[in-house]
């Protein structure tokens, strides 16, 4: 099998412009299959403001009515998508930005309400990516740069956690390629200790995950993080990485921030 690399970036790369710069060169020197998820950033939250749009947040996440669902859509699709192909076109990457309506690449379902009502919001099952529209681009030279807007298949763009495409994507791909999943932010891996940005635990296999959460070491949104990760390896991705973004470039030498394994 083909080696192939998916990658997710939020907002702490994308709000930076010299991060961004950084980034998009080494994520185009990484050799091999390719693609690019992303995120939203201040932006979006930025022209909601002038817009007379707020922001509305539950437990950190996004509430997505009809007038944010617009804004997001037009942010993250729009200006930060196209402008990051851009970027990636003048670094001889031969980037297509994408949302998961282009090519019916990605297909969410509305999340139903429950105690909270999330909005225009999109949750993905097994079945959401189109694997073969990916590889008919993969196999056509392209770089893949997928945004995190989403649609249900009867005309409605949704909103849908970056960071659950990147999983999903790498877990459908994983059928055809050795896929490796690499979220990149502002830490530098799983740390042994959080006030020590050098104490990065390397290696980190799926029966070490729980005596890990019982010493502390890992806490707080790693959690989460790790849940996904050993879940998408778990589902045939060959391995997860989490690191800092402007170390991508360790990537090639096997040095880059904390990777999951079986």
């Amino acid at each position: 099998m083909k080696q192939l690399t998916i990658i997710k970036i939020g907002g702490n790369v994308i709000d930076n412009s010299e991060n961004l710069h950084q980034f998009l060169l080494d994520f185009t020197a990484l050799p091999g299959d390719k693609i690019l998820v992303h995120g939203g950033g201040k932006i979006a939250t930025e022209l909601g403001e002038s817009l007379g749009v707020e922001a509305k947040m539950v437990e950190g996440r996004r509430i997505t009515d009809i007038e944010t669902l617009r804004i997001v859509t037009m942010v993250y699709a729009g200006l930060i998508n196209k402008n990051m192909v851009a970027q990636l076109q003048a670094k001889g990457s031969n980037a297509i930005g994408l949302t998961g309506a282009d090519g019916n690449i990605i297909k969410a379902k509305k999340r139903p309400v429950k105690e909270i009502d999330y909005g225009f919001v999109g949750d993905l099952d097994e079945n959401s990516v189109s694997s073969t529209t990916l590889d008919s681009l993969l196999k056509a030279g392209l770089v893949p740069v997928l945004c995190a807007i989403t649609h249900d298949g009867d005309t409605q763009l949704l909103n849908t956690n970056a960071d659950t495409i990147a999983s999903s994507v790498a877990v459908a791909m994983s059928a055809l390629y050795e896929t490796r999943l690499v979220y990149c932010f502002e830490k530098k891996g799983v740390l042994k200790d959080v006030n020590d940005d050098n104490s990065v635990v390397r290696e980190i296999k799926a029966d070490e995950f729980e005596g890990l959460k019982a010493d502390g070491t890992v806490q707080g949104g790693m959690i989460p993080k790790l849940h996904n990760a050993f879940g998408a390896i778990k589902k045939g991705v060959s391995a997860v990485y989490i690191g800092k973004a402007d170390e991508l470039a360790e990537l090639a030498n096997g040095t880059f921030g904390s990777k999951m394994l079986k």
